[in-house]
């Protein structure tokens, strides 16, 4: 589903970030002290009334040279911001006032021929608001106030932004697949999300730290939509040494908890590390369909698949059941395969058997190898039912849950994979005692069949 852009655009450190944080009502951008923190084109898609549309973080604007490529690619990402919006939110600074790298925004953005709206942002006061009738000297209509860190004049804002918007479209039918694409600093993520998104969406650099923030990514393609998430590269935590690579490393973590299919990219080039180890186990922590994408393929010279399939099952024996997808971000191989077998995890994972269908399949299994016994006690599974998707959510009615050990449920949760169609995404197994409720309604059953 495509929708209006508004594209926030500023100076550094006017808030624009700390903006789009609070009409999104969540926490999207890194907000830092520190200039320059946005370089990549942050968005969310915010719902106001009768109006949805995509908002879009910037870096902030400046007229000096770029002294390093980074500096030219934020340039440019800010470029085709402004050329893609629909409306355009140019943000001053209440409490600094107008100021001459403002007015030279200004002349730059009203020859654009652009629907735009001033926003004066920080105005945190009732003597801020009144000043900022200093900005209309530009030239660009009455300015709306409004402090994104207390939150004031945010609906006002939202409505003016809605009068310039058409109407939302009806919502697809068809459920938004969110990828997220996690893995070590310069494996190749923002390189695969150009390629996925077919435009430049990321900023890419050998630079290590380039990508600083989460942020989403709209696709859409052969009608079916896709939200790609880009996210920093990660660390050792003993190696982050400051609060923006802080907030860069649990925004990763968070964009993998939020995910519905996670792309956990490996270098080729390089060993498979502790890093990857310890994303692995948190992927798999977490109960995400993930596919271990090995990307840089082109670069690995005389590497067998099978040799190296072997080498990545022996280090990340966490994720034994995630499929293998070898690709080259850089020239596009095997990148959109790869995407469609997201989609079918999601598929996967969001499926639901028939309580027949799984418990024949859990009979069987305890049929060919019982819980743990005491000498009292021995364990029995008396029925199975799906309770939930995403991850699919099974509950075992048995006897005694002390006898069910985590080796048994390892083998319960095999068997269940291999026999349904689990294959390739993790199940979630919760062992509850039979009270005497379940036992007249597993009674029934037994009657009933």
């Amino acid at each position: 589903m495509e929708f209006p852009v508004v594209s926030i655009v500023g100076r550094p450190n006017v808030g624009k970030s700390s903006l789009l944080n609070r009409l999104a009502s969540r926490r999207i951008s890194i907000v830092d002290p520190e200039a320059g923190v946005t370089r990549d084109r942050v968005s969310a898609v915010v719902s106001w009334k009768d109006v949805q549309f995509e908002l879009v973080d910037t870096g902030g604007m400046t007229f000096e040279r770029p002294q390093d490529p980074i500096g030219e690619q934020v340039t440019r990402q800010i470029e085709l911001a402004i050329a893609q919006a629909d409306l355009i939110l140019f943000v001053v600074d209440a409490q600094d006032g107008l100021t001459p790298a403002d007015r030279e925004i200004a002349n730059s953005l009203r020859g654009l021929g652009k629907p735009l709206l001033l926003v004066a942002n920080k105005a945190d006061n009732n003597a801020l608001e009144l000043a900022a009738a200093e900005f209309h000297q530009i030239g660009l209509g009455e300015p709306c106030t409004i402090s994104a860190l207390h939150g004031t004049g945010r609906t006002m804002l939202l409505d003016r932004i809605a009068e310039h918007l058409p109407a939302a479209a009806p919502a697809p039918a068809e459920p938004v697949v969110k990828l997220a694409v996690v893995g070590r600093q310069n494996s190749g993520k923002s390189t695969l999300i150009n390629t996925v998104a077919r435009e430049e969406r990321a900023i890419v650099s050998e630079m290590p730290g380039t990508t600083r923030d989460s942020y989403d990514v709209r696709i859409r393609r052969n009608g079916r939509e896709l939200v790609a998430i880009d996210t920093a590269g990660l660390k050792k935590k003993s190696s982050i040494k400051s609060s923006l690579e802080f907030y860069s490393f649990h925004r990763s973590e968070r964009s993998v908890r939020r995910a519905d299919v996670v792309l956990l990219i490996i270098d080729a080039t390089q060993e498979i590390s502790s890093v990857d180890k310890k994303t692995a186990a948190y992927i798999r922590a977490h109960l995400k369909p993930a596919i271990i994408t090995v990307n840089k393929w082109d670069l690995a010279e005389d590497v067998a698949t099978e040799r190296y399939l072997a080498y990545v099952q022996d280090r990340l024996p966490g994720l034994a059941r995630a499929p293998v997808s070898f690709i080259s971000a850089k020239t596009g191989f095997n990148v959109w395969e790869t995407v469609e077998l997201a989609f079918s995890l999601c598929e996967q994972s969001r499926t639901r058997v028939s309580t027949g269908q799984l418990n024949s399949v859990v009979q069987a299994l305890g049929g060919k190898r019982t819980p743990r016994r005491t000498k009292n006690r021995e364990g029995k599974i008396y029925y199975a039912t799906q309770v939930s998707v995403s991850p699919p959510t099974i509950v075992l009615f048995v006897n005694y849950p002390s006898l069910f050990t985590e080796s048994y449920l390892r083998y319960i949760e095999n068997g269940l994979q291999e026999s349904l169609p689990f294959s390739e995404v993790p199940l979630k197994l919760i062992v509850r005692k039979r009270t005497g409720r379940e036992r007249v309604r597993s009674a029934g059953r037994e009657r009933s069949g």
